[in-house]
C-alpha cells in the first residue's frame, strides 16, 4: 500500500493497512497507527504519533518545527488521536520546550478542513470541527465537540471551552466559555450555542440550567466572581452547568463578554 514515489525514513513505523500515496514524505520518529491514510504529497515530520485511522489530504504538512523564534531545536512530539481527518494543506506543528508543554495535541475524530493552521503547544479536544484557513496560535486549549467557522483566528494562550462555537471570520480576543457562541472582530458573546448544546444531547432540564446560569454570568450585572458563587446549586444537579463553571473559573485572559464592542 506504499506507492514508490513515496519516500519513507527507514526510522519511521508503519501500522498494519497503512496507506502512503504518492510523492509523501514519512521523517524519522514517524509513527503511523494501523489505517492510516497519506493520500498524496503529505508531508509527516516527527516525533509524531498519528492515531488509527486517521486520514492526511494532500500538501499537508503535519509535525513540521514549530516556526516560533524561542525554539531551538530541542525534542518536541505531535499527537494525533485516532479517526481524525486532516484536510488539503493543512499546517500543524510540534510543541517546544521554552515556555511550552513540548507536545502539541489534537485529540480523536476531529475535522480539519482546508488550510487550517494549528500552532506549537495546542492542545485540542475530541471531535472538533474547524472549517476552511481557521486558525490556532501556539499554546491555546480547545475543548470537546468546539467548532470554528472558516477564517476565524485565536492568538496564543486563550482557551476555548467545550461545545463553543466560533463564527467565521471572528478574532478570538479572550477566553470562550463551554457552550457559547462568539462572533465578531474582536469577537463578543453572542449568547448560548444552543443548536449544539440540543446536538450533544442535553435535555430540556439541562439547557434551562444553562440558560440561568448564562444569565447569571452575562445579564445580572454580577461580577464573574460573585455570578459563579451565585450557580453553585445549579452546578451540582446539572454536569453542563458545572462545565460551563469550570470552564470560567479556568479563564486567565478574562472571558468573551456580551457587548458588542468586545470588551
Amino acid at each position: 500500500m506504499i506507492h514508490p514515489t513515496a519516500i519513507i525514513d527507514a526510522d519511521a513505523v508503519l501500522g498494519e493497512n497503512v496507506e502512503v500515496g504518492p510523492y509523501c514524505v514519512v521523517g524519522p520518529g514517524v509513527v503511523l497507527g494501523d489505517d492510516v491514510v497519506l493520500k498524496s504529497h503529505v508531508v509527516v515530520r516527527g516525533p509524531s504519533k498519528i492515531g488509527r485511522g486517521v486520514q492526511i489530504y494532500q500538501f499537508a504538512t503535519v509535525g513540521e518545527d514549530t516556526p516560533a523564534l524561542a525554539y531551538e531545536g530541542e525534542d518536541s512530539v505531535l499527537e494525533v488521536g485516532e479517526g481524525t481527518i486532516i484536510r488539503e494543506g493543512v499546517t500543524i506543528h510540534r510543541g517546544m520546550a521554552n515556555r511550552g508543554i513540548q507536545k502539541t495535541i489534537i485529540g480523536s475524530n476531529c475535522l480539519l478542513m482546508a488550510y487550517v493552521h494549528v500552532g506549537h503547544d495546542c492542545i485540542v479536544g475530541n471531535n472538533v470541527i474547524m472549517a476552511n484557513n481557521a486558525s490556532l496560535s501556539g499554546h491555546v486549549e480547545v475543548g470537546d465537540f468546539a467548532n470554528f467557522g472558516g477564517y476565524s483566528g485565536v492568538p496564543q494562550f486563550r482557551k476555548i471551552g467545550a461545545c463553543a462555537h466560533i463564527a467565521g471570520m471572528s478574532l478570538v480576543t479572550k477566553d470562550v466559555p463551554a457552550y457559547m457562541t462568539v462572533a465578531g472582530n474582536p469577537a463578543w458573546a453572542v449568547g448560548l450555542n444552543l443548536e449544539g448544546i440540543k446536538r450533544r444531547g442535553v435535555g430540556s432540564e439541562g439547557r434551562q440550567a444553562l440558560k440561568q446560569a448564562h444569565k447569571l454570568v452575562y445579564r445580572s450585572g454580577l461580577r464573574v466572581v460573585e455570578a459563579i458563587a451565585q450557580m453553585n446549586e445549579l452546578r451540582a444537579e446539572h454536569p453542563e452547568v458545572d462545565v460551563f463553571a469550570q470552564s470560567i473559573e479556568a479563564s486567565d485572559k478574562g472571558i468573551i463578554r456580551g457587548s458588542g464592542r468586545g470588551d
